[in-house]
């Protein structure tokens, strides 16, 4: 994932003041906006400005960016934060709905700006809403789980220094759970003010860690597999591993590289549930013994007026 340095973006230094951010964000977005710039690429020029000011001008935002930039600034490879690391950001700021189409590397440390029910409280002495983005195992999704999940929240005092609240909560993950939807913990947000004010909620979006083997699309799940050339030509019955254990496929005789076998039901749960999705690829012996080079030559002659290539060609 690619590092989206904000200070550059915006023109500043990082010890840049609150001011100096808005000014040059300001005189940016008056260069760079689509209706009235004549820029090349000013749209991409104006997002990403856009996108540098959302982040840097909430001073929640900002502090969990610079914990990040430090590590990327000593030369260490940028990741998204893990499953132990997640930041919890309060409802004051969150959720301004503004239609802007932010980045993966945005929403990997903020999540995706959506409206929080914050916004929407009727009374003002009702706790602020919170935040977070967490990653959960593909296979907690299919089965339901129960987990600790940490979390730290920058907290800025009047003075504007910043501080590490860390907590840990355990939270149930219910089976079906999507990439990208919100569990709401009830009361877990900021407390009300006032006797008997309501407490806030906390809204955490789960992300799903990368998996080495599956790739998920809403709920539909892909995984490569590897078949032999003769198993592709005759077709055969073949295991497939699945987040929920293996299963039996049948191979049709004839398939290629890059077909798409469907296993109904096989995807995410639900009602209806996801579907997984073979991809198949044929994988081909080496021809690392005289036998092997024999068998080759023998299946050249077979097919000798065979030519994939003869479409490219003519």
């Amino acid at each position: 994932m690619e590092f989206k340095d904000y200070y550059a973006a915006l023109g500043v230094e990082r010890s840049a003041t609150q001011d100096e951010i808005k000014r040059a964000y300001r005189k940016l977005a008056r260069k760079y906006h689509p209706d009235v710039s004549k820029e090349a690429d000013a749209e991409a020029h104006f997002k990403e400005v856009a996108e540098a000011y959302e982040a840097l001008n909430d001073a929640e935002k900002r502090a969990a960016y610079d914990t990040f930039s430090r590590r990327q600034e000593r030369g260490q490879p940028f990741t998204p934060p893990g499953r132990d690391a997640g930041f919890e950001f309060s409802g004051r700021d969150f959720g301004a709905d503004d239609g802007m189409d932010y980045s993966d590397f945005f929403e990997s440390l903020f999540g995706r700006q959506t409206r929080s029910a914050g916004a929407r409280r009727s009374t003002q002495a009702a706790g602020e809403d919170h935040h977070a983005k967490v990653q959960i195992d593909l296979e907690d999704a299919y089965r339901g789980a129960r987990r600790a999940v940490s979390l730290r929240m920058p907290v800025v005092d009047a003075q504007g220094q910043v501080t590490w609240q860390e907590r840990q909560l355990e939270v149930t993950i219910p089976k079906g759970v999507r990439e990208g939807q919100h569990l709401r913990l009830a009361g877990q947000g900021s407390p009300g003010t006032g006797g008997g004010a309501q407490a806030g909620d906390l809204y955490l979006e789960i992300a799903f860690v990368p998996h080495p083997s599956f790739r998920v699309d809403g709920r539909d799940v892909y995984v490569d597999l590897p078949i032999t050339p003769w198993e592709a030509a005759l077709g055969a019955t073949v295991s497939v591993a699945t987040p929920d254990g293996g299963v039996q496929l049948t191979l049709p005789p004839g398939s290629s590289s890059g077909r798409k076998l469907r296993l109904r039901g096989k995807g995410l749960p639900g009602n209806p549930a996801g579907d997984l999705y073979a991809v198949l690829g044929i994988s081909v012996p080496p021809a690392d013994t005289p036998a092997a080079k024999d068998a080759y030559a023998a299946l050249a002659k077979v097919f000798a007026n065979f030519n994939p290539r003869s479409a490219a060609e003519a």
